[in-house]
């Protein structure tokens, strides 16, 4: 277990302040829970939607010793070193508009880390947040099926005072590695769950279209669109060409020598 005095440059999460900021009788969040430590904020959110759980809670780590990225990927930070956070959502749209999810949870990223620490935030489809072509944030979506329906646990990994000894890979990044002096790890979260709140009630108002003014805001953020690109799609091929679009499915539409091709799950490597 680790203590608030371990380390005085990351301070613990001050979650009286987030419940005070963001849960309110007629909004989304219900509640804001913050754990010192758990193996997965997606697993333990998974379970209480399987219990019945209504939509709205929010669960954060301050570490987290087992979670997991896009693609299986392993996804690790020091302690405190950054926002780890779990939302349960049931969105009652079609299945067919999900996938929006978690690009509409990326976009919020963005925007919140544009307010807070005035930063050139961008999205890498499907739902990577960049600063300067390095990665800040990821997201990931797992729908959970409940016998009260499906559920959406959107999981969030965002780097916030993470120090550059620190970075898992050479293209990380982190608000304090982009120049933001002191980043408030509560303030980030309380912004981030601010607009998601407001994108995720427009989205669910329009029954799940994008074209309600969702994908037009993802399109202006997305730093792929109009850049070579190279996909890996889970089949183990890989798409290459010039992305020119998101479309309403929420898909990436690469053109190939061949002619367009729409991906739906895919790893992106923007070719420089």
């Amino acid at each position: 277990m680790t203590s608030p005095y371990d380390d005085l440059d990351r301070p613990p999460l001050d979650v009286d302040a987030l419940t005070h900021a963001v849960v309110r009788p007629d909004g989304l969040w219900r509640s804001v829970t913050v754990v010192d430590e758990t193996a997965s904020t997606n697993a333990d959110l998974a379970d209480l939607a399987r219990a019945g759980a209504a939509e709205g809670l929010v669960l954060v780590a301050e570490s987290q010793t087992g979670g997991r990225g896009r693609l299986g990927r392993t996804w690790t930070a020091p302690p405190r070193s950054g926002v780890t956070v779990s939302v349960l959502l049931r969105p009652p749209v079609p299945a067919v508009s999900w996938p929006w999810l978690p690009l509409l949870t990326g976009l919020a990223v963005a925007e919140a880390v544009r307010r807070v620490g005035d930063l050139p935030a961008e999205l890498k489809w499907p739902n990577d947040v960049l600063v300067n072509d390095r990665k800040l944030a990821g997201v990931l979506l797992e729908r959970v099926e409940t016998t009260s329906g499906p559920a959406a646990i959107v999981g969030v990994g965002i780097n916030v005072s993470l120090r550059d000894d620190e970075r898992p890979v050479p293209e990380a990044t982190s608000l304090a590695l982009e120049g933001v002096a002191a980043p408030d790890r509560t303030v980030v979260l309380r912004e981030v769950l601010r607009v998601l709140e407001q994108l995720y009630a427009a989205w669910v108002a329009g029954g799940g279209d994008a074209g309600s003014g969702l994908a037009e805001s993802y399109a202006r953020r997305c730093s792929t669109v109009g850049r070579q690109v190279r996909v890996d799609v889970p089949t183990g091929s890989a798409v290459a060409g010039l992305a020119v679009r998101v479309d309403d499915d929420g898909r990436l539409v690469v053109a190939t020598s061949s002619g367009e091709v729409a991906v739906g799950a895919g790893d992106v490597v923007h070719v420089r």
